[in-house]
C-alpha cells in the first residue's frame, strides 16, 4: 500500500511541473526531460509514472480540471442565506479564472485548450469537465430562474449554462492578453447574469 501511496504524489509532483513548464513556454516546451528536471526526479522514473507524454499530459489536465471544479463546487455549496443565483455568480467567476491568484491556471487551462485542437485525447478530457460545469450551471440557472419568477418563459437553462461557460473562457482569454483587466471582466460577467434575472422572455 505505501508504494502505490508514493506513485500518486510522484504523478501529481509530475502534474505539477508540468502546469510551471506550460506555464512558462506552453504546452510545446514541454518535454519529458525537463519535466523531470523540474519535478526534481529521473527520466526513469516520470517514464514509470506515465507511458507516454500524452498520457502525462492528460493527467496534468485532470489535476488543474480538479482544482478548478473543486472550488466551484465549494461555492455552489449553498448555505440558506446564499441564493442560487449568487452561488451561479460565484461559480462562473472560479471558471473565469480572473483572480490574480489563478492566472498561472488560466495561462495553463487555456494551453491545454489550444493543445486540445489538435489532440482528441486532450479534447475528449476537455469535454468531460465542460459537461460536469455544464450540468452544474444549468441546475442553477434554472433554479435562479424559478426564484425570480421565470420559470416557464423564453430563458433556456441549458442554453444559458452554454452561454456562460462560453463566456467565461472568452474572458479568461480576453484578460489573459490585456484586452480587458479582471475588474472590466467582472463587470461584463455581473452585467451579462443581472440581464438574465430580468429577462422577460
Amino acid at each position: 500500500m505505501p508504494k502505490q501511496v508514493d506513485h500518486e504524489s510522484r504523478r501529481r509532483l509530475i502534474a505539477g511541473a508540468v502546469c510551471r513548464l506550460a506555464d512558462e513556454r506552453g504546452l510545446e516546451g514541454v518535454t519529458l526531460r525537463d519535466v523531470a528536471a523540474r519535478a526534481q526526479v529521473s527520466m526513469g522514473a516520470v517514464q514509470r509514472c506515465f507511458r507516454t507524454k500524452e498520457e502525462m499530459l492528460l493527467f496534468a489536465l485532470a489535476h488543474v480540471g480538479e482544482r478548478i471544479a473543486e472550488r466551484v463546487r465549494d461555492r455552489v455549496v449553498r448555505s440558506p442565506a446564499q441564493s442560487a443565483a449568487t452561488a451561479l455568480g460565484h461559480a462562473a467567476t472560479e471558471v473565469s479564472l480572473l483572480r490574480a491568484e489563478h492566472r498561472a491556471e488560466a495561462r495553463v487551462w487555456l494551453a491545454f485548450v489550444a493543445q486540445a485542437a489538435v489532440s482528441e485525447p486532450l479534447a475528449g478530457a476537455l469535454r468531460v469537465n465542460y459537461r460536469a460545469l455544464e450540468e452544474s450551471f444549468t441546475r442553477l440557472v434554472a433554479e435562479a430562474a424559478e426564484d425570480a419568477g421565470l420559470a416557464g418563459a423564453a430563458l433556456d437553462p441549458r442554453r444559458e449554462a452554454r452561454a456562460l461557460l462560453a463566456l467565461a473562457d472568452g474572458l479568461t482569454a480576453h484578460v489573459l492578453i490585456g484586452h480587458l483587466t479582471p475588474e472590466e471582466a467582472r463587470e461584463v460577467l455581473h452585467a451579462h447574469l443581472a440581464r438574465l434575472w430580468t429577462h422577460s422572455g
